[in-house]
């Protein structure tokens, strides 16, 4: 069975909106296109949240799929307008950070970090992954996608530097994983739009195992960058020194070449 028999009640305290169904293609592309048709009807912090995705999409394109029961797809529609324009960019550090947190309370003992721009990773392994839309006819508002691997086996497990909670020998409360996961991201997302840039910045960079270790970034034009991860800048990009010269990034797979902080 798909739906937790006991329902997501911690969750639906927390979002205006929470629709749990089950089965769907991709939960972003059904938020964008629900949202869109009914705007009034999908307010900030509605969700859309299965444990069957059959064709669910990563960042720079890549599919996202896993046996059906064996993660959860989450995705939220949030409202960006009182962000200012030059503070979006953190947007999805933000929304990692959330997950990460959510995460790291329920594994007890074991460290939840973040990979650049937005993967969670618990001993240097990825349980999670975000993708962040925006809504083609309305740039205030956008839908962040999550994955995260719950009951999924060694076995099942997509590559070999992927991980879950079953994997780690854990057991996980789903509701709770998400209740947690959207307090944390309401209110990441509201300190961005009061506070700005600054808080979010110390705070993820805190918990960043990307910084400060060597690192190969694959670019969207097709090219790579190596060199040590410095820091992030002012709009969330990572800047990257190679024999004296930094470059600023701001989109880009980033492979670790030694292993970060821990």
């Amino acid at each position: 069975m798909s739906i937790l028999p006991s329902g997501y009640p911690l969750a639906a305290a927390v979002s205006p909106r929470l629709q749990v169904i089950e089965t769907v293609d991709s939960t972003n592309a059904q938020l964008l296109a629900d949202a869109a048709a009914d705007p009034a009807g999908h307010p900030h912090l509605s969700v859309l949240l299965t444990r069957d995705q059959r064709a669910g999409r990563g960042r720079l394109d890549r599919a996202w799929t896993a046996p059906p029961g064996t993660a959860l797809a989450i995705s939220v529609l949030l409202d960006i307008g009182a962000v200012a324009h030059a503070d979006r960019g953190w947007v999805p550090l933000v929304a990692g950070e959330a997950m990460r947190h959510a995460v790291a309370d329920q594994l007890t003992g074991l460290i939840a970090t973040l990979k650049w721009p937005n993967d969670v990773l618990v001993g240097g392994l990825k349980i999670s992954g975000i993708l962040v839309e925006v809504l083609p006819d309305d740039p205030y508002r956008v839908v962040v996608g999550a994955g995260v691997n719950t009951t999924m086996t060694r076995a099942d497990l997509p590559v070999p530097t992927a991980t879950s909670f079953a994997d780690l020998g854990r057991d996980v409360d789903e509701d709770r994983l998400v209740a947690d996961y959207l307090t944390a991201l309401r209110d990441g997302i509201a300190s961005l739009a009061v506070d700005g840039a600054d808080g979010a910045r110390e705070r993820i960079s805190e918990v960043c195992e990307t910084l400060g270790v060597d690192v190969t970034v694959s670019l969207p034009d097709g090219s790579r960058l190596e060199g040590r991860a410095e820091r992030l800048d002012a709009e969330g990009r990572l800047v990257v020194s190679h024999e004296g010269t930094e470059s600023v990034v701001s989109a880009g797979d980033v492979v670790h070449v030694r292993p970060g902080r821990s």
